[in-house]
């Protein structure tokens, strides 16, 4: 009998209204803050595989008929590639830094009212 009550009072819970547009605009102004960063990060780590993907294929002589100066060009290709993956991380902790500078303000306001 005890965990009927327990369950009814688990799906009244569930039902009843809730107040929280205070945590709903706190999680859409975090998701606000890191959005930007997410997406230029998967954008531009999309970018940089595929330019060192074609470096490969064209140092390994899978396009480009495989000569001395296409497997060059290839190498530089794939380095740029490289290079591009390896900025990516600083870049994104750069984007995400403004980001959460720009909002910081709101979210904190925010969540000293939920806390309270």
């Amino acid at each position: 009998m005890n965990t009927d009550k327990a369950y009814a009072e688990q799906l009244a819970a569930e039902y009843a209204p809730k107040d929280t547009s205070k945590v709903v605009a706190l999680r859409k102004l975090d998701r606000r803050a890191k959005l930007p960063a997410s997406i230029f990060t998967y954008t531009f780590g999309i970018v940089a595989a595929l330019v060192m993907g074609v470096g490969m294929c064209l140092s390994m002589g899978v396009i480009g008929g495989g000569s001395v100066l296409v497997t060059g060009i290839g190498v530089i290709v794939g380095i740029i590639g490289l290079v591009m993956a390896g900025v990516n991380y600083p870049i994104y902790r750069r984007i995400l830094e403004n980001g959460r500078r720009r909002y910081a303000a709101d979210i904190m306001r925010l969540a000293s009212q939920v806390a309270e």
